[in-house]
């Protein structure tokens, strides 16, 4: 006869974790056909609709990679927009250092698409292509090469800070594996 196994689930505090139980637990699996993972993005169907899709993390971030915040906004808009957004969130800028605080899809961060337009590349840019690029605008318009011009050296300096926006971006994603 088994020996009987004593319950953890007496007195307080509660020993064992919430939703922990022996029995089998219901798992939700994502709705793109044929994925096999873990469904708990959920996504709207279509918009305003209280309907929902629910997606494992890649697949809601296919879903939303071509979303666009300021859609219908114009120009004005939607700088207002963005300018207010930044003002009301800019206390999340600090804990960008936490898992949570960056992009958990891997794409790049306003500032560094901001980055990317001035050295003219594509958002997907691996940082050897970043620094090519980098090094190919900053010697057309270095201060040695063409001394006494303000415009030449205001766009080195625009393509210098690019570059360290982005490289400071690399190491972060280096730094965390």
């Amino acid at each position: 006869m088994p020996k009987a196994r004593r319950s953890n689930d007496w007195g307080f505090p509660r020993w064992r974790g919430y939703d922990e139980s022996r029995e089998a637990a219901t798992v939700r699996l994502c709705d793109r056909h044929g994925c096999e993972e873990k469904g708990d993005c959920p996504a709207p169907k279509s918009p305003n609709s209280p309907e929902r899709w629910y997606f494992c993390q890649r697949h809601a971030a296919e879903y939303n990679s071509k979303w666009d915040y300021f859609e219908g906004l114009d120009k004005a808009e939607k700088e207002a927009r963005a300018k207010s957004e930044k003002a009301e969130n800019a206390g999340y800028a600090e804990a960008q250092h936490y898992g949570w605080g960056g992009s958990g899809d891997g794409s790049r961060s306003a500032d560094e698409m901001r980055a990317l337009e001035v050295l003219e590349l594509e958002s997907d840019a691996d940082f050897a292509a970043v620094k090519k690029a980098w090094r190919v605008k900053a010697k057309a318009v270095h201060p040695d090469v063409k001394p006494g011009d303000k415009e030449a050296a205001d766009a080195f300096q625009k393509y210098q800070l690019a570059y360290e926006v982005l490289k400071s971006a690399e190491e972060r994603r280096e730094w965390k594996g």
